[in-house]
């Protein structure tokens, strides 16, 4: 079997991760296993967020609604709830945007759901 010399293949990994490692603090981005380690621990944070990104805009877009239903007298989930019977189907993200940007025809959208 040939001998394989790795020098400029590792040399090129080694600057690949300080490369990507470059806003990081102290040796994190100047030693290459410190930064190594904290490439992969960064990584792997980044993969969690974009899942836990989902909930935390469900959660926003469920505070703002329910926000917006409440001066009418009607929780979130009565809202909803009627929505549901009324035979709305509005997602959460539309309905959010709706109370935000235009309350008039959130409004009328609760007085429908009220009248289910």
């Amino acid at each position: 079997m040939p001998r394989v010399k790795r020098g400029v293949s590792g040399h090129h990994r080694h600057k690949d991760v300080l490369e990507q490692t470059s806003g990081f603090r102290a040796s994190r981005h100047k030693l290459y296993r410190r930064a190594h380690e904290a490439l992969l621990k960064a990584l792997s944070y980044a993969y969690r967020h974009r899942k836990e990104r989902k909930g935390d805009f469900r959660r926003l877009w469920i505070a703002r609604i329910n926000a917006a239903t409440r001066p009418s007298g009607l929780s979130y989930s009565r809202f909803i709830g009627a929505l549901h019977e009324a035979n709305i189907a509005l997602d959460r993200k539309s309905l959010a945007e709706m109370a935000v940007k235009d309350p008039e025809a959130f409004a009328r959208l609760v007085e429908v759901a009220k009248g289910a």
